[in-house]
């Protein structure tokens, strides 16, 4: 499935101008079809994934609890 830029930047909650500067960059693969820039949705999956797992990571261990100290002792 082909988005525009517009419906890809909705699509991964961005700018549009990141969404063409990573096209100019050839970060981002897109076909020109002499109107605009469209850009295959299926390409974005992995980074999607990666984030998820990432916002997971990030909410576990927010509520992991902090050790106990192993030097609970001043031998100053």
């Amino acid at each position: 499935m082909y988005l525009t830029v517009k419906e890809t930047a909705a699509y991964l909650d961005l700018p549009e101008s990141f969404i063409l500067e990573k096209i100019s960059e050839g970060r981002i693969r897109a076909v020109h079809n002499g109107e605009e820039y469209m850009i295959n949705k299926e390409q974005f999956h992995f980074h999607l994934e990666q984030i998820k797992k990432l916002k997971e990571f990030e909410r576990e261990e927010k509520f992991e609890p902090i050790p106990e100290s192993y030097d609970y002792k001043d031998e100053d």
